[in-house]
Order: C-alpha cells, then sequence, then structure tokens
C-alpha cells in the first residue's frame, strides 16, 4: 500500500539521516520500513566493526547469511511456477544465474542500494562483493521486518518485475568456474584447477582436470580443451560442496588453520625484528 511521503514528516527521526535513509529506502523497496535498525544493519558494512573496551559496532554478514537462504527460497519458488515445463537442470542453472555474486552486484548498483552502503572505503577499495552481500542482507532486512511475502513481492515485482529480464537471463549459459572461484574468494579459500591428465580419444586430445580447494580434492572433470575440463570439474564440485556439509566443513577447518599458521609465522617474523 501506498503511504504519502508526508508521513515521514511525522516519524520520530531526531536525526536528518535517518529522515534520508527512509527516503532512499522507500525508492528502492516500494514501501517505508517498519524497523529501520534492520535496513540500518544490513547497509554496514565489516570494514566498519571494530571492538575495543567492550564496544562492538555489528555488521551485515549474519543478515547477509539469512538473506541469502530467504533469495534462493524465493528465486526457487518463482522459477518453479514459471517454468512448469522445464526440467530440474535447467531450475537450478537459472536460479545460479540469478542468485551470482555479479548479477546481485549489479542489482545494488542499478537500484542505489550501492551509495548507501556504510564501510571503510580505505580497506575495500577492491572489494568487488560489497553490493552483493548488502543485497543478500537487504533480503534479511525484509524478512525480519515485514516476513516472507513482503520478500516475495519485492523480488517478483521490483526486481524480475523491473530490472531483470529472467527469460534472457535464462538462456545465457553458467560459467561454473567462475561460480566456483566467486565462492571460494567469498570465503577466503585457496583454489586451484590441477591438470591430472592428458589422454586421447579418436585421435583427439581430452584433458582430465581436479579442483583441489585449500589442499583437499574435490571433483574431477573432462574435456576436449582444458577450458572445457574446467568448466566440467568446477560444476561437479560445486554440486558436491552443496549436497555434502562433511566436506564444506572439512574445508573451512584446512582453511582456518591455514590462516592461523600463516599469523603465527607473521607474528615470531614481528618478535625478531
Amino acid at each position: 500500500m501506498f503511504i504519502h511521503s508526508n508521513l515521514i514528516d511525522r516519524m520520530k527521526l531526531p536525526f536528518r539521516k535517518d529522515r534520508e535513509l527512509y527516503a532512499s529506502l522507500r525508492d528502492i523497496l516500494g514501501f517505508y520500513p517498519h524497523h529501520i535498525r534492520h535496513y540500518k544493519l544490513a547497509l554496514q558494512h565489516k570494514s566498519t566493526s571494530h571492538s575495543g573496551r567492550g564496544h562492538r559496532t555489528d555488521h551485515n554478514e549474519r543478515l547477509e547469511f539469512l538473506g541469502d537462504a530467504v533469495l534462493e527460497s524465493i528465486v526457487s519458488d518463482i522459477l518453479y511456477h514459471r517454468y512448469t515445463d522445464r526440467r530440474e537442470g535447467f531450475l537450478t542453472n537459472t536460479r545460479s544465474k540469478l542468485v551470482q555474486r555479479d548479477t546481485l552486484n549489479r542489482l545494488a548498483k542499478e537500484m542505489g542500494l550501492e551509495r548507501l552502503i556504510h564501510s571503510n572505503s580505505r580497506n575495500n577499495a577492491h572489494n568487488s562483493y560489497m553490493g552483493g552481500n548488502a543485497f543478500e542482507a537487504l533480503i534479511g532486512a525484509i524478512y525480519l521486518d515485514r516476513g516472507y511475502d513482503a520478500c516475495m513481492v519485492f523480488v517478483r515485482d521490483r526486481i524480475l518485475g523491473q530490472v531483470i529480464n529472467i527469460d534472457k537471463m535464462a538462456a545465457q549459459e553458467v560459467n561454473f568456474k567462475s561460480k566456483l572461484i566467486e565462492w571460494a574468494q567469498k570465503y577466503h579459500l585457496q583454489l586451484e584447477f590441477r591438470l591430472v591428465e592428458e589422454q586421447r580419444e579418436n585421435q583427439a586430445p581430452v584433458f582430465v582436470t581436479r579442483v583441489v580447494i585449500e589442499g583437499l580434492d574435490g571433483e574431477t572433470g573432462k574435456g576436449y580443451s582444458k577450458k572445457e575440463s574446467h568448466q566440467h570439474a568446477a560444476k561437479a564440485t560445486l554440486r558436491s560442496i552443496k549436497g555434502d556439509k562433511a566436506l564444506m566443513t572439512a574445508i573451512l577447518e584446512a582453511r582456518d588453520s591455514r590462516l592461523a599458521a600463516t599469523a603465527a609465522t607473521e607474528e615470531e617474523a614481528t618478535e625478531e625484528e
């Protein structure tokens, strides 16, 4: 339901920046927030978080986690009912394209969300995922503020209805290697595409590539070019990560061990100096 802009004047907003945020969010969301604190948190990048003397500034990573799950559920629902004659593989691939980081980054920029993010720009000049992360956090904020149905309306009508051509995107191919690299960067993981074998079939070269994440073996892929083998290996590995919680746990534990060892080495070097 449309709320007249004069409502802002009657709201208890002690700071001008809060009034401006309400207006900006109204333009993006199509409605005014009930609880502005959720949206403020969604726009708080972790670079602004700090601890000291019992004080801690929160950031949007927990909301990002929630929003990621809600967004995937909503997109799955929309695709299921829109493409009633398409198979699971098509639905999965299309969903991947709609929720991938590049798409969410573009949405954050085109909708004006990117300019509302609070971050330490000095530390995040090269953070290319800030906008997409904030968009997921925004979905989490809408969910907490107004519930699942409001999230559905926002994604269906504001995003897929006005910003993204869903049919055009569905026709595009998925770059599984880029998607895996994006996922690894998000979790600060070491990723390698390792050529393990080169065969010949019908006089043509065939390459076998294995994905290695934090020193742990992922899946292999075969192709008539290295590029094709990378795509197949990445696709299989993404499927394994999604379906095997033990694998994901092992990868994160290996990452934490590596980071701890690196930190210890740097500390020793500093002490020696």
